[in-house]
């Protein structure tokens, strides 16, 4: 198949529609069922390649959510420990297989912002994998393949019409990307990067010089998922997979802001008094994921007031103080950040050390580097340049 056309474009409106191979070959994709629009299809080709990489990095089957052509979260095939399972709604009992574990972590990273995602895949979906997918609400998948079984209870989704693409996991694209904006045509060479602890981690400019092998995957990790997370952007990551990304802000300081508020919110998520909500049994899991949020967020009335925490409680919760969450996220170490760009000020480094940041990698770059490198030695943080940018548009 050359080409294959699409519903529509970015928006309805936009019309015809379609994706296809210039060179004249054959796409590199088959579509086994639904029928993908053309955003699905930069978020399947964005996402395949962020999984492709981690995986050829780290060596661990990887997973990603995507939305509008950026992840809300991405992980490698982990175990999940009980209180994992409870965060991401996932019975005690269930097995799960290594991508199984991959996709429940990077579902689980922001939860909120995965809602109707495009499912990306390292490895051959399994049939572990499609039964966590077949109860979350999402638009897609692009997977290598797919063992018989899964692929029968993907199918079963969204009426019989989930979109589920295969890719051949041999394509290799040509070495010059091409694209047209307002009739102009636009030609780079492809952002083909070798990302591994041995090319981007040598460069340590902070007084703290060690780097535990979990921190040396977690930063690895942080920089792949930039390379395909629309710019400006920061990521945090934790045991492998992601925790807060911010992306396509035009400042920095408010990407760390961000990616850092959704990190905070992922580390309250694990405090007992959130896992033991008294939910009625009629709460589905994106009403529980929005009360959750709201719950440990600034207007928590919104779900446990007087006048509305029957519409989703057994019982009204005590609200979550502002007291208790400081407390708890004072505990937080353990998590890396990476940034596209270099950060142009210590005020990034003073936001990401309150979200129990200890390993930073970042190109360098800017002309206040030994203001952030006084920064990061005032918390023995320790920190990379990697000196090299990874925007992306």
């Amino acid at each position: 198949m050359n080409e294959f056309q699409l519903k529509y474009g970015t928006n309805p409106n936009q019309k015809p529609a379609r994706i296809f191979m210039a060179d004249g070959g054959e796409l590199p994709v088959t579509i086994l069922n639904g029928r993908p629009g053309y955003i699905n299809f930069l978020d399947a080709l964005n996402s395949y390649q962020l999984v492709k990489d981690l995986k050829k990095a780290l060596g661990l089957p990887a997973a990603a959510s995507f939305k509008h052509v950026s992840p809300a979260g991405a992980a490698v095939g982990l175990p999940l420990d009980d209180t994992l399972r409870r965060m991401y709604h996932i019975d005690a009992e269930m097995e799960l297989s290594p991508l199984a574990c991959a996709y429940a972590r990077a579902r689980g990273a922001d939860r909120m912002s995965s809602f109707g995602d495009w499912i990306a895949l390292s490895d051959v979906c399994d049939l572990a994998t499609a039964q966590l997918i077949k109860h979350e609400v999402s638009d897609g998948i692009i997977a290598p393949g797919y063992d018989d079984d899964a692929l029968e209870v993907l199918k079963s989704k969204k009426k019989g019409n989930y979109n589920i693409v295969a890719i051949d996991p041999d394509y290799t694209p040509a070495p010059l990307e091409r694209r047209t904006v307002y009739g102009v045509t636009f030609e780079q060479g492809r952002q083909d990067l070798d990302i591994s602890a041995d090319t981007m981690l040598t460069n340590i400019v902070t007084k703290a010089k060690d780097l535990t092998e979990d921190q040396k995957r977690d930063l690895v990790m942080s920089l792949i998922v930039l390379k395909y997370t629309q710019s400006n952007s920061v990521c945090y990551v934790q045991g492998g997979q992601t925790i807060g990304v911010g992306a396509g802000q035009q400042s920095r300081i408010h990407c760390t802001r961000l990616a850092g508020q959704k990190a905070d919110n992922w580390q309250l998520r694990h405090m007992p008094k959130v896992l033991d909500l008294p939910f009625r049994d009629d709460i589905t899991k994106p009403n529980r994921d929005n009360a959750i949020d709201v719950y440990i967020g600034d207007t928590p009335e919104d779900v446990i007031g007087d006048d509305v925490w029957a519409e989703t409680f057994t019982e009204q919760p005590a609200p979550l103080t502002a007291e208790e969450k400081k407390a708890w996220l004072s505990q937080v170490h353990g998590v890396s950040l990476g940034s596209d760009a270099f950060f142009p000020f210590g005020d990034n480094i003073e936001r990401a050390r309150r979200s129990g940041v200890d390993a930073i990698v970042q190109p360098g770059g800017s002309i206040r580097d030994q203001q952030v490198i006084d920064t990061c030695d005032k918390y023995g943080i320790v920190m990379a340049f990697c000196g090299i940018r990874l925007f992306h548009h």
